[in-house]
């Protein structure tokens, strides 16, 4: 045999063991199987927090436009929030309208409203939470907070109060302690 005959039998026998073996491509999946075990649950976590912080920063949008609202038509203008069919929904109108379905803007699916530490005002016939601004863009009334929280059970919580008569808008989120030893709430 000459060196060329020698070349093509070492490149055929070198070309049929290429690759892994069974074994080799079992402990692969094993370990990317390990790997997306770990960060799977921090994922979850992460996309859940995410829609929570989404959600309470939409609403803090939908408060300050309220109170851009009613200084601009010189009229005491309202946000309400409902939670209809496990869905929290919120509308921007006139104090004296009824808002009407269109109206009502849709938050993500998994956040509910956190009736214990929601402070507004309620409608108990409706069960309507409301806030209120007059023409100068202060709070009309009964200052308060609404609070977010996941439906899956997460301790999670982010809320948007009105702090002060001025109508002074603040985010907040969960803390390890209530603001009370008994009864407080943990989004101050």
């Amino acid at each position: 045999m000459n060196n060329l005959e020698n070349k093509k039998i070492d490149r055929s026998l070198s070309l049929s063991h290429s690759g892994f073996t069974l074994l080799e491509n079992l402990i692969i999946v094993l370990i990317m199987g390990i790997f997306s075990a770990i960060a799977a649950p921090s994922w979850l976590g992460f996309i859940n927090h995410n829609r929570l912080t989404t959600s309470i920063d939409r609403i803090y949008w939908a408060m300050q436009t309220t109170r851009e609202e009613a200084k601009r038509s010189k009229e005491i203008w309202q946000i309400s929030f409902r939670d209809q069919n496990n869905t929290v929904q919120w509308a921007i109108h006139r104090r004296d309208d009824t808002p009407t379905e269109p109206q009502w803007i849709t938050l993500d699916q998994n956040v509910q409203i956190d009736s214990t530490e929601t402070t507004l005002y309620q409608n108990q016939t409706t069960k309507i939470w409301r806030m209120q601004f007059d023409y100068k863009g202060r709070a009309n009334g009964q200052l308060g907070r609404v609070t977010l929280s996941l439906r899956n059970g997460s301790q999670a919580k982010r809320c948007v109060f009105v702090s002060t008569l001025l109508g002074t808008l603040r985010k907040a989120q969960n803390n390890p302690k209530p603001d009370k030893p008994e009864g407080g709430k943990s989004c101050y």
